[in-house]
């Protein structure tokens, strides 16, 4: 099995590694570009990149990727668009959650793995910009593979046009791959990225798909390519109309309680930051979704 996936893992791990080259790209295009509204006569921001890598048990290598963050700029308060392929042995409480969560057979028998991915997380200066998360992924184990990810939005100050406009981008993205995708997977990004304990979700949504195996690989690495192709055209037209807006200091208050239920959620919840944690990632690109800053009441 590990043979016949061999070309799949390698299209898909430079699919993920060109998505990142051109949402970097349009972000730093974003920086450029502003030059009227709040922070237009700051410097531009750019991209620090940093290699990851991760080491297996034993010590070998493991894989790693590369994380780009961006920090203080004109647009972007702190963003983060990391990839990463790694491979190795799945730990007894990672192969254990696994099997628990998607009824893989064998796992102790053959605890091999291997993944790819790129994930996006962006917090804006101005908090009229919705705030905004992103990932696609494939993963791989010699009992299954899948892919999964998903987008979505989160507003701390909501513009109902500007939710339309982005759910409008996802569904165009989903629809050719089937009727019932986007309803589909819009319903599991709102049960999933909901907050128990606030009893509230933590944006307006957007979709959300995991253990996706239709037994058609190409079917669905198209599927999943569609959805980080919407990506750009479903976020940049927010950003480009809401950050010459001026915000108050009450905005920022605002903006600032809404990051911290985003902080919470992820520490608490998200599946990506506790495998990404229990297999032994770079902690630093597994947090790198955190907010640069964020109050609680």
């Amino acid at each position: 099995m590990t043979d016949v996936f061999d070309d799949q893992k390698a299209r898909a791990s430079a699919w993920f590694r060109e998505l990142r080259d051109r949402i970097v790209e349009a972000f730093e295009a974003l920086e450029d570009t502003h030059t009227a509204g709040p922070l237009a006569d700051a410097a531009p921001g750019r991209f620090g990149v940093t290699e990851t890598k991760r080491t297996s048990e034993d010590g070998s290598d493991a894989g790693g990727g590369l994380m780009s963050v961006m920090r203080g700029g004109r647009v972007f308060e702190k963003v983060g668009v990391n990839v990463s392929t790694v491979y190795g042995t799945l730990g007894e409480r990672a192969q254990n959650a696994m099997a628990a969560r998607k009824g893989i057979p064998g796992m102790k028998d053959d605890p091999r793995f291997w993944a790819s991915g790129i994930s996006l997380v962006a917090h804006m200066q101005n908090p009229h910009v919705p705030a905004v998360h992103m990932n696609t992924r494939m993963f791989w184990t010699p009992h299954a593979w899948w892919f999964g990810g998903g987008s979505d939005l989160n507003p701390c100050l909501e513009y109902a046009e500007d939710s339309r406009h982005f759910h409008d981008i996802q569904r165009a993205h989903c629809m050719p791959h089937g009727d019932d995708y986007y309803d589909r997977f819009k319903a599991w990004a709102d049960e999933y990225f909901f907050i128990p304990h606030r009893k509230r979700a933590r944006g307006v949504g957007g979709i959300f798909f995991d253990d996706h195996t239709t037994g058609d690989w190409e079917a669905d690495f198209a599927f999943t390519q569609d959805v980080g192709r919407a990506f750009l055209p479903a976020y940049l037209p927010l950003v480009e109309k809401r950050r010459v807006q001026n915000w108050s200091d009450a905005d920022k208050e605002a903006q600032l309680i809404h990051r911290g239920l985003y902080a919470e959620y992820n520490l608490v919840y998200d599946r990506g930051t506790k495998f990404g944690l229990e297999t032994g990632h770079d902690a630093n690109a597994v947090l790198m979704s955190l907010p640069p800053l964020a109050k609680w009441v």
